[in-house]
């Protein structure tokens, strides 16, 4: 019975994947409506406060975008990766890097893409090098930021065994850092050289295209929005201020055992999660009473747009895939309990395989983290392979994904003929592989 429940969970997830969008949630929830009406599953918790993190720090991030504030933050970005041309295929990664963190979204970084691709064709460096490994960066920064989902949700399932948001950080940052640049190193000659290209020499054919990528490009001129440097600011000690309840939780009130809610856990702590979601959203109220912030303008930009549709595909395909795992815990256990034991390392595969599908670190963190504390896997090993959540650029469909090929205009940064053999694949993979290597050794020696 288990390998036709799993059966209809990948059905529904590659099904979900290929409709894009809030595909995922949709087809979650039509595998959860068969598991819960034809098998008579017992349906899961939902993923409540995962979706809750995700749509108050989308909302602090669109206020952020509506005020002008990404506008200021990307020009200086544009400042730095215009200094050292040269060095774009180092100082590209970096930056989406840093935006990442700071944002909790991979999404920030389409403003960035284009003005990476630009600056690698004007250096004649092949933009491929620094997009493919750019966006790898962007993805592994999620497993390194204090307000993302997915760092919230390991908390809360690694939290009650001691471990802190800071526990986190400090194993996390650097080893994904240093799995960005271990992905730098097999980008720094990626591919052939530009002017050895035969798909670029025969685009320089074209008068158009030559003249469009000769001519020298224009940063813009047009005035920032009045509030858009108070908007980073108030961000920024919403972010601040998150790090630091999560480093010293104790500045936190305490309102006694009791029952536990959404808010407050059963020994009367507030938990994590809330701290975020109020925090964030006081942020967003800032944002908008103090840099006179159009709360219209909030909901129809970009970044509340792509926070929408991640909070519906998280609420479908985590809601099932919790199902699947509560109703066949113990089978599962029984299979995996002896080879994660002897190698607790080896969990680290199962997250990255499943986040392939599910295309979500926050996701992948929610289904599968809690079956690693039922195997018995120490909280520092689950710190330390918390980056192996960022399986999604397996399958190139993610968006920022298809936003790096499309705004490469010379075609090098590509899907290859055998669907996974594209420009993501080995940065990828050696990312991921230095953050989980790196994060074990960080954790042994941290905590």
């Amino acid at each position: 019975m288990i390998w036709l429940e799993f059966i209809i969970l990948l059905a529904a997830i590659l099904i979900g994947a290929r409709m894009k969008g809030i595909g995922l949630g949709v087809m979650g929830m039509v595998g959860l409506a068969i598991y819960i009406f034809l098998f008579r599953m017992r349906p899961a918790e939902p993923p409540i406060d995962v979706m809750l993190i995700i749509l108050s720090v989308v909302t602090t991030a669109a206020a952020l975008q509506a005020a002008g504030g990404m506008d200021y933050l990307v020009r200086l970005a544009e400042k730095i990766l215009r200094s050292k041309p040269s060095l774009i295929v180092l100082f590209g990664p970096l930056v989406t890097y840093l935006f990442a963190v700071f944002a909790g979204t991979a999404h920030i970084t389409y403003s960035l893409l284009p003005i990476i691709s630009e600056v690698s064709l004007k250096k004649r460096i092949r933009p491929e090098r620094a997009l493919s490994i750019s966006v790898i960066s962007s993805h592994l920064a999620i497993t390194a930021s204090p307000i993302s989902a997915a760092t919230a949700a390991l908390l809360t399932i690694v939290g009650d065994q001691g471990v802190t948001l800071l526990d986190i950080l400090k194993v996390c940052i650097p080893s994904t850092i240093a799995g960005t640049l271990a992905g730098v190193l097999v980008c720094w000659k990626k591919g052939k050289d530009l002017d050895k290209d035969p798909l670029f020499l025969e685009k320089m054919k074209d008068p158009e295209f030559a003249a469009h990528i000769m001519a020298d490009a224009k940063t813009s001129n047009e005035p920032l929005k009045p509030g858009a440097k108070t908007s980073v600011l108030f961000f920024a000690l919403a972010v601040l201020l998150i790090v630091l309840v999560g480093a010293v939780p104790s500045i936190l009130p305490s309102f006694g055992e009791g029952v536990s809610n959404l808010a407050v856990d059963a020994a009367g702590r507030i938990k994590m999660a809330a701290v975020i979601e109020l925090v964030m959203l006081a942020a967003t109220a800032a944002i908008i009473l103090f840099c006179k912030t159009d709360t219209t303008a909030v909901a129809k930009v970009s970044l509340f747009t792509a926070g929408g549709q991640a909070v519906v595909s998280i609420f479908g395909v985590v809601w099932m895939s919790a199902t699947f795992m509560q109703t066949n815990t113990a089978i599962i256990e029984s299979s995996l309990s002896n080879m994660v034991r002897s190698a607790p390392w080896t969990f680290a595969i199962a997250l990255f395989l499943l986040s392939i599908l599910l295309f979500s670190q926050a996701a992948t963190t929610k289904a599968l983290m809690p079956l690693g504390m039922t195997l018995g896997i120490l909280p520092p090993h689950m710190v330390a392979m918390f980056p192996a959540a960022n399986g999604d650029f397996v399958l190139p469909g993610y968006p920022t994904l298809l936003a790096a090929i499309n705004f490469d205009r010379t075609g090098s940064t590509h899907i290859g003929k055998f669907l996974v053999n594209h420009s993501f694949m080995i940065p990828g993979l050696v990312g991921v592989g230095v953050s989980v290597a790196v994060g074990f050794l960080l954790a042994g020696i941290l905590f």
